[in-house]
């Protein structure tokens, strides 16, 4: 790094001085914690297309599905038990692939289909890496993004090892899940699925449909990884869904 790109970066940090300080004050209290970045907060700030109100963390920006996530992998995984682990990452979420980059190491793998900050250009329907590959997979919130699911599942349960596992969430909005492949449009999309990139409406066979190309599936509510309390505090509304822990076991 040159002195001119240090004074470059010394000089942005000086400029978001006085929005992190009003940022701090505007929110300041202990009503909501953030588990990401351990910081509490009066409130979450709105968010999503159709805005959710106390979503969205105003420090780190996790949202609900975030929070979740991170407080089971800290608290329930032995993702940092010191013992190395090879971990991919699909579509890593900003909010905490740099905590994870930090505590991984070189272990730690990042991959997307278009994100130039991914450490490697991935399609999740054709891995590129060997079977039996890797310890943990973490792919949430993508699926639904992908006309053959089924094939992605089964690659991501390819390279994943026996004895490993991925968590692998997607929004629960149906009782059944909902597709139909001539719909393209993104203004069709948005209108029948709610997002404009989304392909289908997963629903509650969403785990049959991942047992289906390999997994053992089992699904955790928030209300077993914290108390009625802790999930207010943290934010773990029916927006932050339940946890998808698929593992592989041959």
């Amino acid at each position: 790094m040159t002195a001119i790109d240090r004074l470059l970066g010394f000089t942005h940090e000086l400029c978001r001085l006085p929005r992190n300080l009003s940022r701090s004050v505007r929110y300041s209290g202990s009503q909501r914690h953030c588990p990401v970045c351990s910081r509490s907060a009066r409130l979450f700030r709105p968010a999503g297309i159709v805005k959710r109100l106390d979503a969205n963390c105003p420090f780190c920006g996790a949202m609900e599905r975030h929070r979740l996530t991170w407080h089971y992998l800290e608290k329930n995984s032995d993702l940092f038990n010191g013992q190395a682990k090879a971990v991919l990452h699909v579509a890593p979420e900003p909010c905490f692939s740099g905590l994870l980059k930090r505590r991984l190491g070189s272990s730690y793998l990042t991959a997307d289909l278009t994100d130039p900050k991914a450490m490697v250009r991935m399609d999740i329907t054709a891995i590129t890496y060997a079977s039996d590959h890797f310890d943990v997979i973490l792919c949430n919130h993508v699926l639904e993004h992908i006309p053959d699911d089924r094939l992605a599942m089964r690659e991501l349960c390819r390279v994943l090892k026996p004895g490993g596992w991925a968590l692998l969430l997607v929004p629960i909005v149906a009782e059944l899940t909902e597709e139909d492949p001539s719909i393209t449009e993104p203004k069709e999309r948005l209108k029948q699925y709610g997002h404009e990139e989304h392909v289908r409406n997963y629903g509650r066979d969403y785990a049959d449909r991942l047992r289906s190309c390999g997994f053992t599936v089992e699904v955790i509510l928030p209300s077993a990884l914290a108390s009625t309390d802790e999930c207010i505090r943290m934010g773990f509304t029916p927006a932050a869904g339940e946890i998808y822990r698929c593992t592989k076991l041959r």
